[in-house]
């Protein structure tokens, strides 16, 4: 339950990791990321007497971020941000360890997924939402969410090419957002 002054305060600082990780799933830049969740924290204190103490704040902050990516989306959408190709340029590395190989695999795969999958399985396996949490973030029902999911989960273990739960290493997070239900 939510409380006023220091008590909302530290729960909007707590949600920033979370903002940010599902902020850069979108923009994969940090600084964009960054600057959205700057604008969400500003927009929810700003509208903070909107929120229903006794909900899930966190639920309520993705929903402001995503709509707020979805805003700015639409107004870039006919932009060109990196006409001389200095930004793909920065990102090429020569990586010297098999697990960042396989996250660059991941990343990679991941990208390749419908934005409405890749949303649905960072919202649930990389942010620990519930189904009916994420539906609410996303606006649809909560068997669209998992069906989403199971689609996303399903087309990422056919692009990685993986046959057991072995081959997906330690990562937690990797693990959770390829495990089924």
């Amino acid at each position: 339950m939510l409380v006023e002054g220091a008590s909302l305060r530290d729960e909007l600082l707590a949600a920033l990791p979370s903002l940010r990780a599902f902020a850069i799933s979108f923009t994969n830049n940090r600084d964009r990321a960054d600057d959205l969740v700057q604008e969400t924290i500003l927009r929810a204190w700003a509208n903070i007497d909107k929120f229903e103490p006794g909900t899930n704040l966190n639920a309520w902050l993705f929903t402001i971020l995503r709509n707020l990516f979805h805003s700015d989306y639409r107004k870039r959408k006919h932009e060109v941000e990196d006409a001389d190709g200095a930004y793909a340029a920065r990102l090429k590395t020569h990586p010297d360890q098999q697990s960042h190989l396989d996250f660059e695999d991941f990343r990679a795969a991941l990208a390749t997924l419908p934005k409405e999958q890749r949303e649905a399985l960072l919202l649930i396996g990389a942010h620990g939402l519930s189904y009916e949490e994420a539906a609410q973030v996303c606006n649809v029902a909560v068997g669209t969410v998992k069906s989403r999911v199971n689609r996303a989960r399903l087309k990422l273990t056919y692009l990685l090419d993986v046959t057991s739960e072995a081959e997906l290493g330690p990562d937690n997070v990797t693990k959770a957002a390829l495990a089924a239900d």
